[in-house]
């Protein structure tokens, strides 16, 4: 088969050669259930391939140290928008990790005049940053907060970080759970919409560059996880919530 020449015949090459590697990422936008296959999310390759062409660039001139330092950065970015499947609990009354983290706070606290326990997840840059639905339920709404850039470890991000706040209606009730902008990460996105209606453990949202999720339970929910663990989104139990009470 003859090569295409000239510009154009290279840009159309070009264009129909990532068209063909991009496929299978745009899975990431269908419904939960088409995308099975996907392992990352599609804005990896916005961020990731430019310092890989500039350091493939940086080798061919010879410039191994700049080459070397651009192509750890895509590869790494690549690395940080993985979205590797997880397995879903089907424990009655569980409430699953909204995101990939350790636990920094567990306390109780009230959220519009009702007492409940808050339970927060930072996420460091090593970690994976799609978040996920807690509970099956319903999309209540999705509220978006503009705010300042605190280190996600501070206690006062939950409060004054920019954020999406996500109300969520099941059949016990109603919980809250938030994605909280950091110190590095500065863009939070959330791909539901009031009206839409998650199963647990669907993917909701990510937060780019290291953040903080927070996650908002009644009372009548028994919180099982301690500081300092370690949890994987949609995968880890955070607590039970069997009652309405």
């Amino acid at each position: 088969m003859r090569m295409p020449s000239g510009r154009r015949g290279r840009a159309r090459l070009e264009r129909r050669a990532t068209h063909a590697i991009s496929k299978p990422y745009r899975k990431q936008f269908l419904p939960e259930g088409e995308r099975a296959r996907a392992i990352m999310v599609k804005e990896a390759y916005k961020f990731g391939i430019p310092p890989l062409a500039a350091g493939a660039v940086c080798l061919a001139l010879g410039w191994k140290w700049p080459a070397g330092i651009l192509i750890f950065l895509g590869l790494f970015v690549f690395y940080f928008f993985r979205d590797p499947e997880r397995a879903i609990p089907s424990v009655a009354g569980a409430v699953v990790s909204p995101a990939d983290g350790h636990i920094v706070e567990i306390v109780d606290e009230p959220l519009d005049s009702k007492m409940g326990h808050r339970v927060s997840i930072f996420l460091s840059i090593w970690d994976v940053h799609v978040q996920r639905a807690p509970v099956a339920g319903r999309i209540a709404e999705v509220v978006y907060r503009p705010g300042r850039f605190y280190a996600a470890l501070r206690s006062a991000a939950s409060r004054e970080n920019e954020q999406n706040v996500i109300y969520l209606e099941t059949s016990q009730g109603s919980l809250v759970f938030k994605q909280i902008a950091g110190a590095i990460a500065r863009r939070v996105l959330c791909w539901k919409r009031a009206g839409d209606v998650v199963a647990r453990g669907d993917r909701v949202g990510m937060i780019r560059f290291g953040s903080r999720v927070d996650i908002w339970l009644p009372q009548a929910a028994h919180v099982t996880v301690r500081r300092g663990q370690k949890v994987k989104g949609g995968e880890s139990i955070l607590a039970t919530w069997t009652s309405t009470a």
